[in-house]
């Protein structure tokens, strides 16, 4: 740190820039580096096209892997860069090895790996704060190494540091932790979503247990991969035990609900009350279960709203299952005839009105009850049967209701309306119950 204050170190910096300018680049065998790098280049047209060839045939034969066909197709745009790159570092080891003049070649091809590193990355990877990084990283290591400066460079950072009791905590740890954290949760990211599908894939588990086993899997390599980072920059993780203690006070203080949320999503992919695909009623709300996350579930209605329930609210409220054992629902229509009407004819028009309909299942079968004598109609109730109320009630109750209509006209059975009888006392001059004259 006094090195920097009294500008010492960026005088020394400056000193071995320009004797480094004076040694690798004011030299006379450049411009034949020069000659050589553009020839390399002229030449690896030829079998850059054969190397193109070959991966477009890689990529007709296989279809089905996308993410090969992306990789090999990503290596097909960049083979005549490719190309030169891998002559560019032949020609560089031939150079050191009958001891001629390499520096430009190697400043040459080192920029060009970093250009081709960036490429791919940015085809490849789809997020763009990680491309953006793997650029930033790659264009960094390359100008560092290529003018030497990679190793003053590792001193400076480390230079600028603190001390907190027996722990140094410098510029260059701090960095070394973001990068060690960065690629360890990518990969523990990756690594929960490669184990998920291939929990999904195993039949013999439930819905729900693969739901719960995911993010176990997730959790466990997140936690390990922090606690990797923390340990590679030389953290000791004993210290984590008084943190440990502070936020377990500050989640009974603050994060009650959070912490509720949390447990009950676990409680609930254990207990299997309630898994993807189920159809439920909470409240006011009637859909199914699109996923259930670690701090509230998704349910989807009909008309695509989702709507996001917490946790707790599943674990506190009554819940409707339409799906818990099985998704065999029934249904019941009230309806309502004339008096004059064939009670009897009418029941098994509102039969055949539900066997009509595809969703209706035959077993269980339908019934068509008499339910009572109303004050207008004869009150009959159907009840039929589905198993997949997760297409909707009301769409197939529409449509037994739209056959009994049919069926109705059809045999001239009468839908009441409500009826009144109004009795008119006569109230005439002499007249039973006339007026008092006065």
């Amino acid at each position: 740190m006094e090195e920097i204050a009294t500008g010492a170190f960026f005088n020394d910096l400056q000193t071995y820039l320009v004797g480094w300018l004076r040694v690798h680049v004011l030299v006379p065998g450049n411009p034949l580096q020069i000659v050589a790098i553009l020839l390399v280049f002229w030449c690896s047209r030829w079998p850059a096209a054969k190397l193109g060839t070959l991966i477009e045939a890689q990529v007709a034969r296989r279809p089905g892997s996308l993410r090969m066909a992306a990789f090999l197709q990503a290596l097909a745009e960049l083979v005549r860069p490719i190309t030169w790159l891998l002559l560019l570092w032949l020609v560089r080891a031939i150079a050191v090895r009958v001891g001629w003049p390499y520096q430009v070649i190697q400043i040459v091809a080192s920029l060009t790996s970093a250009w081709v590193v960036i490429r791919l990355a940015s085809r490849l990877i789809a997020d763009p704060a990680w491309s953006k990084f793997i650029a930033v990283a790659a264009w960094t290591l390359a100008a560092l190494g290529t003018l030497g400066l990679f190793d003053a460079t590792v001193g400076l950072l480390d230079s600028l540091a603190v001390t907190f009791g027996q722990v140094r905590i410098s510029l260059l740890t701090v960095i070394k932790g973001a990068l060690s954290l960065a690629i360890l949760l990518w990969a523990a990211a990756a690594g929960s979503r490669l184990l998920d599908q291939r929990i999904r894939q195993t039949r013999t588990l439930t819905p729900s247990m693969q739901v719960l086993l995911g993010k176990l899997v997730k959790i466990t390599l997140i936690a390990i991969a922090v606690l990797v980072a923390l340990n590679s920059v030389g953290i000791d993780l004993t210290a984590l035990a008084v943190f440990s203690g502070a936020l377990g006070i500050g989640i009974g203080l603050g994060l009650q609900r959070i912490v509720s949320n949390l447990l009950s999503g676990l409680i609930l992919l254990m207990d299997r009350s309630i898994k993807p695909g189920d159809v439920i009623a909470v409240g006011d709300t009637y859909g199914w279960i699109s996923s259930l996350g670690a701090r509230y579930t998704a349910v989807r209605t009909r008309d695509g709203t989702e709507h996001l329930i917490p946790n707790e609210d599943l674990i506190v409220q009554r819940v409707e299952n339409w799906s818990h054992t099985d998704r065999v629902i029934r249904l019941r229509i009230p309806v309502g005839i004339s008096y004059d009407a064939d009670v009897r004819r009418a029941r098994e028009l509102c039969l055949d009105a539900a066997h009509a309909v595809p969703r209706v299942l035959r077993s269980p079968a339908a019934a068509c009850l008499l339910k009572g004598f109303g004050d207008s109609a004869v009150d009959l109730e159907l009840r039929f049967w589905i198993n997949d109320p997760q297409n909707g009630r009301s769409n197939v109750m529409s449509d037994v209701l739209l056959g009994i209509w049919d069926r109705f006209h059809e045999h001239d059975i009468e839908i009441p309306f409500p009826q009144r009888d109004v009795h008119i006392r006569d109230h005439t001059v002499g007249g039973a119950g006339a007026l008092p004259s006065e």
